[in-house]
């Protein structure tokens, strides 16, 4: 049995060989996981809350980013440092595609999250759906909806 101790290492102290199998099981793991649920009970057994909560913001940090949010204001909203906005942003400049696939992939899934949530609560969304040139008439003024993740000002 593997004790806490032998469990911590440094990058730096593995091989090259090692990385690469540790980070493949990482990988295959977390891609053997079907569904949303099973991805938060994953997450929620591999990691600690605190490392939960930091990979979490700095996704949200990402979408700011992304949506040209200036630093002081991402920095002022999510209380987080402009070391944190500037590691980010250095991620996203330096182009490494699993960050935007996935901010990209997100935004998908609120998007749709947001549909569903209007289509099931408005009557006015369901006519306006199935009889779309009757409402070419009469404009329905448009809501103005936080994204989803964003906090409070």
């Amino acid at each position: 049995m593997i004790g806490c101790r032998d469990m911590k290492r440094k990058v730096g102290d593995l091989s090259k060989e090692e990385t690469i199998v540790t980070l493949d099981a990482l990988y295959t793991a977390a891609t053997a996981m079907k569904g949303r649920d099973a991805v938060k009970l994953f997450l929620r057994d591999l990691l600690t809350p605190s490392e939960r909560i930091m990979l979490g913001r700095r996704i949200i940090v990402a979408r700011l980013l992304i949506a040209r949010v200036p630093y002081g204001e991402i920095e002022k909203r999510l209380r987080v440092s402009s070391t944190t906005i500037g590691r980010v942003h250095r991620w996203l400049k330096d182009q490494f595609p699993g960050f935007e696939q996935a901010i990209a992939g997100m935004e998908k899934e609120f998007e749709s999250r947001n549909e569903k949530k209007l289509y099931a609560t408005s009557a006015l969304y369901r006519l306006k759906k199935k009889y779309p040139l009757h409402f070419l008439l009469v404009p329905v003024p448009k809501r103005k909806r936080r994204a989803y993740g964003e906090y409070p000002q």
